[in-house]
């Protein structure tokens, strides 16, 4: 009876340390408003643990039993079943808007956290810290090194002028390329009645470039206004 408690206390010891190491990936993926948070993460790494668990010590009632020559078990298993079904949730944070991709390294952090839990469960402990450790690390390093790096907004850009004024909008277009701007689905309507031109298009602006500075390169009536697929 005593080491039926002891046992059980082991786990559910394996259990809260592997929450533990769960809850500190998603506080530093949740202060960067990422899809995945504290509890996703604390989620993860816990069911893992479990799942571990479960495939080492849940079958030592038949091993040790009557049928423990004739009933033969592979641990490994339930590990590969996780690591197979973990690739689902994350594949659903990752979202694809125009040629940006987005919610990669979310994904990728919870794979690491169930890695991280499946260690833990399987009573590598110290693995399993040393691998939380080195992942928070890795995204703070990244991020303070490269925190200006920072992906380009999508703004859409209507220019409404007169046939006259077309000088005007292809000197302002040079003019936003040497800055560095990228064009993508252009539109031109015309408006018969009152002669003037209207054209649509998508910009992918650097982060460092405010709206001001875009509009001021068009004399023409100029709007600068956030992507409708965004």
């Amino acid at each position: 009876m005593d080491w039926f408690f002891e046992s059980n206390i082991q786990y559910v010891i394996r259990l809260v340390i592997a929450c533990i190491c769960g809850m500190i990936i998603g506080i530093e993926r949740k202060s960067r408003a990422k899809e995945a948070g504290i509890r996703t993460h604390c989620l993860v790494a816990c069911a893992s643990a479990l799942m571990m668990i479960i495939s080492k010590y849940a079958y030592d009632d038949i091993l040790g039993g009557n049928f423990a020559n004739s009933v033969g078990l592979d641990p490994s298993r339930v590990a590969s079943g996780v690591v197979s079904g973990i690739g689902f949730l994350g594949a659903g944070m990752i979202f694809v808007q125009k040629r940006t991709i987005t919610g990669l390294t979310t994904a990728a952090g919870i794979w690491a956290t169930s890695g991280i839990g499946m260690a833990i469960g399987s009573g590598m402990y110290i693995i399993g810290c040393s691998a939380t450790v080195i992942i928070i690390s890795v995204q703070f390093i990244f991020h303070i090194n490269f925190h200006r790096r920072r992906a380009p907004q999508v703004k859409c850009l209507t220019l409404q002028c007169s046939n006259g004024e077309e000088v005007l909008k292809e000197n302002g277009i040079s003019a936003l390329e040497a800055l560095g701007i990228r064009f993508h689905n252009i539109g031109i309507k015309k408006d018969v009645t009152n002669n003037v031109m209207e054209y649509t298009m998508e910009l992918e602006i650097p982060a460092d470039i405010c709206d001001t500075t875009v509009v001021a390169q068009f004399n023409c009536n100029c709007s600068l206004t956030a992507s409708v697929s965004e």
